[in-house]
């Protein structure tokens, strides 16, 4: 967490972790962990934290009543079932958040206890996520999708199960004064990232490539200590890649106006979502159904109350506590990455195969070879565990 408060994706830590040879190129295609930063739908709005409701299957939002039928279509094959509480163990980012605010208020509130389950909460940079899930070490957790297509492609058998980031997070932002409006306004400009890696780094390829640019029609300048903030501040870029409920949120509180460069409408990259083994899914299919349904039950109450959301999250993470405003904004912020237009008309947690295809045709192209073995969607996703499956 930097010193204003605000979480940082550790991307570059990442790199230099021992991870299995074997996953190696997944380390540097997917250095940013899991848990982003999240978008809102246009400059500003994060902050505002507007957000419509959609729909979920499922449990009530309302109250804390038993969630005896979490998963929709589960019913009686539903752990609660048998009264025996059945144990999973997520990995969630590096940093405990107010981010995690729905995984801390499903646990505090009963919802993993009345849906039959005892969960364990881990927290982990991304690629060592990728890979634990993949071992059956962890039995879920949540990880990029940029870093889901890379680790299938190696063989890695893990699949997308759920969406819970609906509008990608990593952004370009940079100073309203800049006079930059769009993708083609970055062509010669100088532009900050922590290193060429990761999520952010794919968004810039999507952002410039949407405007017909590359990496080699703009100036890249890497900042290994995620100064690239302070560096939009001081004029020493002219935009940087960050997350849209983090850097922008930082130069709005020093009172600066920030233009926020959204790569969905380009190319739509998968956004963090949960993700499982192929085996655990066979072997645990209905925890996880009824995992993922009390997690969205409290997606929508915070959605409704975003009170209920900072207040489980202090309570996780009592260090908040002192920061109240700040991580309010961030929550809000948070709560508008959960929704998208295709969430919006199918529910929380929805996964779009076509946006899912747009970003492996794209992931492909790219010189890095981040898809080095032929992979379709379907080995990919899976919506067996989403409710009203």
């Amino acid at each position: 967490m930097s010193r204003r408060g605000f979480w940082v994706r550790p991307d570059v830590r990442a790199r230099v972790l021992a991870v299995p040879v074997a996953v190696a190129l997944l380390a540097s295609a997917c250095a940013s962990p899991a848990a982003s930063t999240g978008p809102s739908g246009s400059a500003g709005a994060g902050a505002s934290g507007a957000i419509s409701s959609p729909a979920v299957s499922g449990p009530s939002a309302a109250g804390s009543g038993s969630a005896a039928s979490p998963g929709g279509s589960a019913g009686s094959s539903s752990p609660v079932a048998s009264g025996a509480l059945t144990h999973l163990t997520v990995g969630l980012g590096y940093i405990p958040s107010v981010q995690f605010a729905q995984f801390y208020l499903a646990q505090q509130a009963g919802y993993y206890r009345d849906a039959g389950l005892d969960v364990t909460f881990q927290n982990k940079i991304d690629p060592d996520l990728v890979v634990l899930v993949g071992q059956g070490a962890l039995d879920a957790a949540i990880s990029d999708g940029t870093s889901v297509i890379p680790a299938v492609s190696q063989g890695i058998p893990i699949r997308y199960v759920a969406t819970i980031y609906g509008t990608f997070p990593d952004i370009v932002f940079a100073k309203a004064t800049s006079g930059i409006t769009g993708a083609a306004e970055l062509k010669g400009k100088r532009i900050g990232t922590p290193c060429k890696c990761g999520s952010s780094w794919i968004m810039l390829q999507a952002l410039l490539q949407s405007a017909k640019l590359s990496t080699s029609d703009v100036q890249v300048v890497e900042y290994p200590d995620y100064s690239q903030e302070a560096a939009v501040a001081r004029g020493a870029v002219d935009a940087a890649t960050g997350y849209t409920n983090n850097e922008p949120l930082q130069l709005q509180s020093q009172g600066q106006q920030v233009t926020e460069l959204h790569v969905d409408q380009a190319v739509p990259l998968p956004g963090p979502g949960l993700i499982s083994s192929t085996k655990t899914i066979a072997s645990k299919g209905p925890a996880l159904r009824a995992f993922l349904a009390a997690t969205l039950r409290a997606m929508q109450v915070i959605v409704a109350d975003p009170q209920k959301g900072l207040d489980a999250a202090t309570k996780q993470v009592p260090e908040l506590a002192s920061q109240q405003a700040l991580q309010m904004t961030i929550l809000k912020a948070t709560i508008a990455t959960w929704s998208s237009p295709y969430t919006q008309a199918h529910g929380l947690g929805a996964i779009d195969p076509a946006a899912w295809q747009a970003s492996l045709t794209f992931m492909s192209s790219l010189p890095e070879h981040l898809v080095p073995n032929p992979v379709t969607v379907g080995q990919l996703i899976d919506t067996s565990l989403l409710p009203g499956s």
